[in-house]
């Protein structure tokens, strides 16, 4: 394979970089609410060049939402000011009140709950919500768990086909509730957002986040959104 040329843009951080994207994530500084759909905003660009990017992405770019705001570099710093201020202020004495108490013992326990506990608690999270709700609640549709040869499994734990070929389907991402408050915060990334747009390309449906607790769904409004995602793609 021919080695690619392509020429890097991007600062290298260092050791840096866990604790700035740490925070940055935490914090939602690098959301589409704070700087734009970027991936979005550069493909409608299509530029050839970094500073043609830069120009028009300060001339076009606005915050989502209903009360768009248009983004300034001075705003773009404001959020690396706000970025260095949560570090300083919140996340350096967590870190260090953590790293103080961390024992070998924590470390072990650690890796055997994720490793076991986790997981199984996991599977009968998708067990609970897909099996003991969603199947009843749509029980025209097929629910499948994604196999592992499918490009988007690890990102789409099930897939809900609303059609007899099976060509045409939606996806759950199942997740705790607690996820929203784990390491770096649970969103959804740049590299997850195009795995779920990958899966809609192949079949032509999205992709719901579904949160539970206690084995139940949490966020409630998802099922009638599912709903009508149904009723929009039996009417292709």
């Amino acid at each position: 394979m021919k080695k690619s040329n392509v020429k890097k843009y991007s600062m290298e951080f260092g050791k840096k970089e866990k604790v700035l994207n740490y925070a940055t994530q935490t914090y939602q500084l690098s959301r589409p609410k704070k700087v734009g759909a970027v991936m979005a905003l550069i493909r409608e660009c299509q530029p050839d060049t970094i500073e043609e990017w830069r120009e028009w992405y300060f001339e076009n770019a606005k915050t989502a939402g209903k009360n768009q705001v248009k983004i300034t570099e001075k705003s773009i710093r404001e959020l690396g000011e706000r970025l260095y201020e949560k570090i300083q202020v919140v996340v350096i004495p967590e870190w260090s009140a953590a790293f103080r108490s961390l024992t070998k013992q924590d470390c072990c326990d650690y890796i055997y709950n994720l490793t076991i506990n986790r997981t199984y608690d996991g599977y009968l999270r998708e067990k609970s919500v897909v099996n003991g709700y969603l199947a009843e609640e749509f029980s025209d549709v097929d629910f499948e768990e994604s196999p592992e040869e499918l490009d988007h499994a690890g990102d789409v734990d099930y897939i809900g086909f609303v059609d007899k070929s099976r060509s045409i389907a939606f996806g759950l991402q199942i997740k705790p509730i607690t996820a929203m408050a784990n390491f770096g915060n649970y969103s959804v990334s740049e590299r997850m957002q195009a795995s779920f747009d990958s899966f809609s390309r192949d079949f032509k449906g999205k992709v719901f986040i579904v949160y539970s607790v206690d084995n139940e769904i949490n966020n409630l409004s998802v099922v009638e959104e599912i709903r009508a995602e149904i009723q929009r793609l039996r009417s292709l």
